[in-house]
C-alpha cells in the first residue's frame, strides 16, 4: 500500500512553520500574483526561496499556486514569475489557465504541471485530456464521487490529488462567476467576495416565499476522517488540505491529526481517531462537518450559519442595562472568544473579565452562571458559542514552537593518530563524507574518548537533524581539540545541507504552436432553454441555434447546435456540432463556451491547436481586453482567430451539484431574491443547478464587436418577455 502525500495550506510564514511541525510531506502556498486566494498574506519572492529551502531540508515539497485568469497585459509578468520559481527549484507549479498551462509546458518542460482544481476536472475524460496534455497531476473537483475516482484509477496513470478536509465550494470550482459579476471581485481572480455566504430568499414567481431569510448557497466543511482509509486503498496520490486564510494554529491542528490517521492506517488498518480529535477540531473551526459528495454525504449544506460555528458553552437567562447572564453548559476562561447567535446580527467578544456572584473569576465551569459586564449587544436567551479556546491555542502554539520534527540520520566518525579526521553521515538516501585538514596527534595528556567524540558530534540540535545511530571509531590514545571535532561536525552538516537542497534542472524552450487558418465571418447566433422562446425568434436572421439536451429533439431547425451541459458525466461520440463546456467534452471541431475562462490570446490559441473550431470568450472581458486579446494573437500568429461573444442575456453565474429545488415542484419558476430584492433566475437540468444573474447582459453594438475582429455575437434567453 502506497503512503499518500500529505498536502498542507500555508497562506504566510508562521503557517508554513507550523505545517512543517506537523508533519505535512508537501506545502501549496501562493506569492504576490496569479494565485487564487488574493486575501492570504501570502509570500514575496525571498520569502518563497526560503520557504523552498527551508522545506526541501525536511524532505517537504512546495507547489506555488498560479491558478487564476491571466490577462493579456500580464503574460509577460506571468512568465517571468514562472522562470523565478523554475530557477529556484519550486517542485510544481498549479495552473489553472489553458493557455498559460500549454505555454508553460513548452516553455519549461522540466517545470512539473498540475491542473488546478478550478479546471474544473470531474470525470474521466478530463483526466484523461490533462494527461494527454502533459499534466503531472490533477486536482480533482470536490464533486468528484469516489465511485468516480475509482473509475479514473482504473484508466489513468496520472497522479490525483483529491480535497480532504476544509471549506467546499458549493459551486464547481472554475465555474463561479456570481462574485464577479454581482460582487465585482473575480474568485478566478482569487478575489472572491463570498457571495454564496450571504443571505437570501427561495421564492417563486408569484412571489411566494419558501423560506425565512438563511444562507440557502452556504456549505458545510469537508471532514473525510472517517474514510480516509478507503481513499489509501484506493491509491489516491495526494490528500489536499483547504485553508490559505487560516491561522498557524488551524493548520498545525488539522495536518497533524491527518497524519495520525494516515499513519495509523498504513500501520494498523484503522485510522485510531477520537472523539476529541473531532471536538478539537470543531473548536479551531467548523461550518458542521460533511463527507462531501466524495462520499455521497445528503447533509451538504449548513443554512444556519456561514461562519465558525465553534462549539455550544451556555445560553443568555438574563440581560440589564450593563451586564449579562450566562448560564453556562461547558468551560470557560478568560482569553476564550465567544459570539452571540442574535436573531438580527450575531456579536461576539474576547472575555477578559467575568464574575460568580459578583466575584471575579478567571475561570468557570459547566452550570456556572457568569455575568459579563457592559452594554453587550446580544439577545435575551440567544445561544452563545465559544469561537476561540484559549487553552486549545495555547497549547497549539507551543507544540509548534516546538520544533520538534527532525530528519533522522546515521553517522560515522573516525579519529584516530595520524589518520585525517572523518565524518560520514547518511540520511537514507544521500550519503556525504567530510575529511579534516587535520590529523590527530599523539595525547601527552588525556586523549580524547568514544564519549568525548559522541557529546561534540551529537550538537546538532540546533539543524533539521537527529542521530539515528552514531558510530565513533577511535584509538582512544589520540588528541585534537573540540573545535577541530566542531568543525568537521559543521563541515559534514553543510554537505548534508547541500544534497537535500536539490535543483530541479533548468531547461528553457522556445514556444511553437500550429495553428489553423479561419475565414473572417460577421454572424449572429442565438441561445434558448425554453420552447416557448422558439416561437418568438425562430423567424429572426441568425446562422446557428444553440440548444440544451432537453430541447435539441424537440425543435427541429436546420441551424441547430447541440449546447451540452457544463457538467457531462457520460463520454458520448458526438458527429453533430456541439458547444462543450468543460474539458472533458473537448471533440475535434467542437466549439467552447465561456466557462473556459479565455481571456487571453494563449489561451485561444491552445484551444485552436487541439482542434477547437470556435473558442467563446469569457464574460469577465472588457472592451479594452477583447481588443488586446485579438490584437496580440493576430500580431504572434499572422492569422485570425475564430471566436465568439456574447453580447446578450442573463449570464450563468453558478452551476451547482446542489439542487436547491430538488423537493419543490418544478411547474413553477424559482428565484433566489438577495436583501436588496435582486431576482436570480434558477434552472436546473439534469440535478445540475444553474443560477443566472439578475441583470441583462447587453452589449448592443454587434459592429464594434465584429470591427474589433469578433466572428460571432451571442443572444441568449431565458425568460425574456418582447
Amino acid at each position: 500500500m502506497k503512503k499518500p502525500e500529505l498536502l498542507a495550506p500555508a497562506g504566510n510564514m508562521d503557517a508554513f512553520l507550523a505545517a512543517i511541525e506537523a508533519g505535512a510531506d508537501a506545502i501549496y502556498i501562493g506569492g504576490y500574483t496569479f494565485g487564487a486566494r488574493a486575501f492570504a498574506n501570502n509570500f514575496s519572492d525571498d520569502e518563497i526561496i526560503k520557504c523552498i529551502n527551508y522545506a526541501h531540508l525536511y524532505g517537504v515539497k512546495v507547489y506555488i499556486t498560479v491558478n487564476t485568469i491571466v490577462y493579456e497585459k500580464e503574460v509577460d509578468l506571468f512568465l517571468n514569475y514562472i522562470d523565478f520559481l523554475h530557477r529556484n527549484n519550486v517542485d510544481a507549479i498549479i495552473i489553472q489557465d489553458l493557455g498559460m498551462f500549454d505555454l508553460v509546458r513548452k516553455v519549461y518542460p522540466n517545470l512539473e504541471l498540475h491542473a488546478s482544481t478550478q479546471m474544473h476536472i470531474h470525470n474521466l475524460n478530463g483526466v484523461l485530456n490533462l494527461q494527454k496534455l502533459g499534466a503531472k497531476r490533477v486536482v480533482m473537483a470536490r464533486e468528484t464521487s469516489y465511485e468516480t475516482l475509482k473509475e479514473i484509477k482504473k484508466h489513468t496513470s496520472i497522479e490525483l490529488e483529491v480535497f480532504v478536509h476544509g471549506a467546499l465550494c458549493v459551486s464547481y470550482s472554475g465555474q463561479c462567476l456570481m462574485s464577479s459579476l454581482i460582487g465585482g471581485r473575480s474568485g478566478n481572480r482569487g478575489k472572491c467576495a463570498g457571495t454564496c455566504r450571504q443571505q437570501y430568499n427561495l421564492i417563486d414567481d408569484n412571489g411566494k416565499e419558501y423560506n425565512e431569510d438563511s444562507y440557502l448557497l452556504s456549505t458545510r466543511d469537508l471532514n473525510t476522517l472517517e474514510d480516509i482509509g478507503k481513499l489509501i486503498e484506493l491509491g489516491i496520490e495526494s490528500f489536499k488540505i483547504e485553508g490559505r486564510m487560516k491561522r498557524a494554529e488551524y493548520v498545525y491542528l488539522v495536518v497533524s491529526i491527518y497524519r495520525k490517521a494516515i499513519d495509523n492506517y498504513l500501520k494498523y488498518k484503522e485510522t485510531r481517531i477520537t472523539e476529541n480529535d473531532i471536538l478539537e477540531l470543531k473548536k479551531i473551526y467548523n461550518r458542521k462537518f460533511t463527507k462531501g459528495y466524495l462520499f455521497n454525504d445528503k447533509n451538504i449544506m449548513n443554512t444556519y450559519r456561514p461562519n465558525h460555528l465553534g462549539i455550544k458553552i451556555g445560553k443568555v437567562i438574563k440581560k440589564d442595562k450593563n451586564s449579562i447572564y450566562i448560564k453556562l453548559n461547558n468551560k470557560l476562561i478568560n482569553g476564550d472568544g465567544i459570539r452571540f447567535l442574535n436573531k438580527v446580527e450575531d456579536d461576539g467578544l474576547i472575555i477578559s473579565q467575568m464574575y460568580i456572584n459578583k466575584q471575579k473569576v478567571i475561570s468557570a465551569k459547566e452550570n456556572d452562571v457568569i455575568e459579563i459586564k457592559g452594554n453587550i449587544n446580544c439577545d435575551n436567551g440567544a445561544t452563545v458559542i465559544k469561537t476561540t479556546d484559549k487553552e486549545q491555542m495555547d497549547k497549539l502554539n507551543n507544540l509548534i514552537n516546538k520544533r520538534t520534527r527532525k530528519v533522522s540520520i546515521n553517522g560515522k566518525v573516525i579519529v584516530k593518530q595520524d589518520e585525517f579526521m572523518k565524518i560520514t553521515l547518511n540520511d537514507g538516501k544521500n550519503e556525504v563524507t567530510f575529511i579534516s585538514d587535520e590529523k590527530p596527534q599523539l595525547a601527552t595528556n588525556k586523549p580524547l574518548m568514544k564519549e568525548d567524540i559522541e557529546k561534540q558530534i551529537k550538537k546538532i540540535n540546533d539543524t533539521v537533524y537527529t542521530f539515528r545511530n552514531l558510530e565513533i571509531y577511535t584509538d582512544n590514545k589520540s588528541f585534537v581539540t573540540l573545535s577541530k571535532l566542531n568543525e568537521i561536525r559543521r563541515g559534514a552538516i553543510e554537505l548534508l545541507d547541500q544534497k537535500r537542497l536539490y535543483n530541479i534542472e533548468y531547461k528553457k524552450c522556445s514556444y511553437n504552436i500550429d495553428l489553423p487558418n479561419f475565414n473572417t465571418v460577421n454572424k449572429e447566433n442565438i441561445l434558448i432553454r425554453n420552447k416557448d422562446m422558439y416561437s418568438k425568434i425562430k423567424n429572426k436572421k441568425f446562422n446557428e441555434l444553440y440548444l440544451p439536451d432537453y430541447l435539441y429533439n424537440v425543435i427541429n431547425d436546420d441551424r441547430k447546435v447541440l449546447k451540452l451541459s457544463r457538467v457531462q458525466n457520460e463520454n458520448i461520440k458526438y458527429d453533430i456540432p456541439v458547444l462543450v463546456g468543460e474539458i472533458g467534452s473537448i471533440i475535434k471541431d467542437c466549439y467552447t463556451d465561456f466557462s473556459f475562462n479565455v481571456v487571453n490570446s494563449y489561451t485561444v490559441a491552445f484551444l485552436h491547436s487541439i482542434g477547437v473550431n470556435r473558442v467563446t470568450l469569457s464574460q469577465e472581458l472588457n472592451d479594452e481586453e477583447i481588443k488586446e486579446l485579438i490584437d496580440a494573437y493576430i500580431k504572434r500568429y499572422q492569422k485570425n482567430p475564430n471566436l465568439e461573444l456574447i453580447v446578450y442575456g442573463r449570464e450563468e453565474m453558478m452551476i451547482s451539484k446542489y439542487n436547491i429545488l430538488k423537493n419543490l415542484n418544478n411547474h413553477n419558476n424559482y428565484f433566489l431574491m438577495d436583501k436588496y430584492k435582486n431576482r436570480m433566475p434558477i434552472l436546473v437540468n439534469n440535478d445540475i443547478m444553474t443560477i443566472f444573474n439578475y441583470n441583462i447582459r447587453d452589449k448592443k453594438d454587434k459592429f464594434k464587436y465584429f470591427n474589433m475582429g469578433i466572428n460571432y455575437v451571442r443572444y441568449e434567453y431565458l425568460d425574456e418577455k418582447e
